[in-house]
């Protein structure tokens, strides 16, 4: 590799980062799914009311083809609170859930929960 190869390379590594001030940035929040129903039209779709403790929120995710809305009802999961809302089939998300994905094609997304007892509204730090 030639010295720009390498410097080249060397920026792109450092473009990938965040600070910290970026990362603070996230407000990620404890919330309990209250409601869970399909999208009508949509194989992905799932439509979630989400309570934060001060407030609910409709929450859109594509977990639909991975668990049954009934699965969803009842779980604390971690939610980006601070997120721009998106329309998503007409519908208005206000927020992200967190889910660990496996990499391969197909494998079923990890919803993030929390245990019964976490206040919901708690920043997740």
């Amino acid at each position: 590799m030639t010295e720009s190869q390498v410097n080249a390379a060397e920026a792109a590594a450092d473009e990938s980062l965040i600070s910290i001030e970026d990362f603070m940035k996230v407000d990620l929040r404890v919330g309990k799914i209250l409601t869970c129903e399909k999208v009508p039209k949509s194989k992905k779709l799932l439509k979630m009311e989400v309570d934060l403790g001060n407030e609910t929120r409709q929450i859109l995710a594509g977990m639909a083809p991975y668990y049954l809305p009934e699965e969803m009802i009842g779980r604390r999961v971690v939610v980006v609170a601070n997120l721009k809302p998106a329309k998503l089939m007409g519908l208005e998300s206000q927020g992200m859930m967190l889910a660990a994905a496996p990499d391969h094609e197909g494998a079923c997304p990890a919803l993030l929960t929390l245990p019964e007892g976490m206040p919901l509204g708690a920043k997740v730090r």
